[in-house]
C-alpha cells in the first residue's frame, strides 16, 4: 500500500477522530502553534461521556475548551508545563494545573511510563501537509518533545493543516504509516505579539550589552527586556545562538548580518516570518530537554545567558514565577541556562529586573528585598546566580561571600529603598 493510500485509509472527520479518545487516556498536546484546536475541542464536546483524561502541554496560546469551566475537572484534566498568557487568565477556573519542572528534566517526566511519570500513551499535533514521501513535520514548536512522545505512544491523531511549516531538526517528522489516524483543518498558525520595550528595559540592557564580546553564544528568553538587549546586539558580530526559543529579535540579528555561526533552539515562536524562517531549516531544532541540557549548553565558549526575573533577596536567590502564592510563569529553561553558562569557558548569565514596582494601591515597592512574602517560590538558587542587573547596574554575586553579595546587590537597588535595605541586612547579620 503507498503511503497515499494509507492516508486516505486513516482520514476521519473531526469527530470520528475525537472518538479515538478514551476515559483514563493520558493525552499529550502538541504546544503553542503545533497544537490541534479544533480536534481537541471536538474531543471536548464528548467530555459528558469521559472520565479521568488527562492532558499535558505548555503556553497554550488557544483558549481549550477544558481550561474555560470547572465542569471538566475529573472529565478531562490539564497540566501545564509552562505558565502562558491563556494559562493566567484561565487559572482561577480551577482546571489548569500547573508542574513546576525545568524543561532539560521535562523529557524524563514526560516519557516516564511509570507512576512517576506522566504515563503518555496518546499524542495530538497539528502537522504540515505531507512531503512527496510520506512525511508530516511537526511544525516550529512541534520539534520541542512531540517527536519523541509520539514514538512510544499507544495513539497518534494529527490534524493536518496547509499553513504548518516543514520545520527541520531531530525528531521532526512523522511518516503517515505511523499515525492512528489523520483529521484536516487549515487554520493560521497563532502569532505571539512582541512585548513593547520601556525605558527601564533600555537602561537594563545597556548595562549588559557592553559585557556581551563579538563572537558569543546567545540565549534570551522572550519580553520587553528581552527584546532590548537582543535588538541592541545588533552592533555585535560572529554571533552564534543556542537557546530554548528563537525570537524576533534573533531573526532581526540574522537578517543583519550579526548571527553567523549555527543556530540551534528549542523551538520557534512569534510572527509568521519567524515561523517561516525555522521552516526554512536555517536553525537546528530538537527537543527541548536535549536543548536546554546544561552539559550541551557548556559546549559553547562564551555562552551569554540573559532572562528576566520578579523579585531578588540581599543573597542572590532569585523569583521568576511570581509573587507570593501567586502564579505568573513557570521554572521553564531559566536554571537550566544559567547552570549550562557557568560551566561555559568565557560564560555569563543575567538575571535582569526592575529595581521596583508599584503595588495595587500604587505605592512603590522594592524588588530586592531582605525576605520574600510567604509563598515565594526560589526558580534560582543563589550558588547559581552570576550578574543580577537592574537599571541602576550590574551585581556581579558570582561565588562571592555572603556580606560582598550584599553589597553588590544594595548598590542596584532603587535608591529610595538602598538605606532601609542596609538597615535589614545589618539587624540581621548579614552585613
Amino acid at each position: 500500500m503507498s503511503w497515499k493510500e494509507s492516508y486516505q485509509q486513516k482520514l476521519k472527520s473531526m469527530q470520528e477522530a475525537a472518538a479515538l479518545i478514551e476515559s483514563g487516556d493520558r493525552c499529550f498536546i502538541s504546544p503553542v502553534s503545533s497544537a490541534p484546536p479544533q480536534l481537541v475541542d471536538a474531543i471536548c464536546d464528548r467530555y459528558q461521556e469521559l472520565k479521568n483524561v488527562y492532558v499535558y502541554s505548555g503556553l497554550t496560546l488557544y483558549p481549550f475548551k477544558f481550561m474555560t469551566s470547572p465542569d471538566f475537572i475529573g472529565k478531562i484534566n490539564y497540566e501545564s508545563f509552562f505558565y502562558g498568557p491563556v494559562d493566567r487568565k484561565l487559572q482561577g477556573v480551577g482546571n489548569v494545573r500547573l508542574n513546576s519542572i525545568q524543561f532539560a528534566n521535562l523529557g524524563r517526566y514526560l516519557l516516564d511510563k511509570s507512576p512517576e511519570g506522566a504515563r503518555i500513551n496518546v499524542v495530538l499535533a497539528d502537522v504540515s501537509m505531507p512531503d512527496e514521501d510520506g512525511y508530516m513535520y511537526w511544525g516550529p514548536m512541534g520539534v520541542s518533545g512531540t517527536g519523541p512522545l509520539a514514538a512510544q505512544a499507544e495513539k497518534v491523531i494529527v490534524q493536518v493543516n496547509k499553513f504548518q511549516p516543514r520545520a527541520f531538526g531531530h525528531f521532526n517528522k512523522i511518516h503517515v504509516n505511523d499515525v492512528t489516524a489523520i483529521t484536516e483543518f487549515d487554520h493560521p498558525l497563532p502569532e505571539l505579539p512582541e512585548a513593547p520595550i520601556s525605558d527601564v528595559e533600555k537602561k537594563i540592557a545597556e548595562h549588559i550589552l557592553p559585557l556581551i564580546p563579538d563572537g558569543s553564544c546567545i540565549q534570551i528568553g522572550f519580553g520587553g527586556l528581552s527584546n532590548a538587549v537582543g535588538y541592541g546586539l545588533e552592533n555585535k558580530k560572529n554571533l552564534s545562538v543556542h537557546t530554548e526559543m528563537f525570537t524576533e529579535s534573533m531573526l532581526h540579528l540574522y537578517k543583519k548580518g550579526c548571527i553567523t555561526g549555527k543556530i540551534v533552539a528549542g523551538f520557534g515562536l512569534g510572527s509568521k516570518e519567524v515561523y517561516d524562517f525555522v521552516g526554512q531549516g536555517k536553525a537546528e531544532l530538537a527537543p527541548i530537554w536535549e536543548v536546554n541540557n546544561p552539559y550541551e549548553v557548556a559546549k559553547n565558549d562564551n555562552f551569554m545567558s540573559i532572562n528576566a526575573c520578579l523579585m531578588v533577596d540581599l543573597t542572590g536567590q532569585v523569583c521568576s514565577e511570581g509573587v507570593g502564592h501567586g502564579r505568573y510563569s513557570s521554572v521553564g529553561g531559566q536554571v537550566d541556562y544559567v547552570r549550562g553558562a557557568g560551566m561555559s569557558k568565557g560564560g555569563k548569565s543575567f538575571l535582569c529586573l526592575a529595581s521596583a514596582s508599584l503595588d495595587k494601591r500604587g505605592n512603590l515597592r522594592s524588588s530586592i528585598v531582605i525576605q520574600f512574602p510567604p509563598g515565594q517560590v526560589v526558580t534560582t538558587p543563589r550558588t547559581d546566580v552570576m550578574y543580577i542587573v537592574t537599571e541602576y547596574g550590574v551585581a556581579n554575586v558570582y561565588n562571592k561571600p555572603i556580606h560582598e553579595r550584599v553589597e553588590a546587590i544594595i548598590s542596584v537597588a532603587h535608591p529610595n529603598f538602598r538605606d532601609q535595605l542596609r538597615f535589614d541586612a545589618k539587624t540581621n547579620g548579614l552585613i
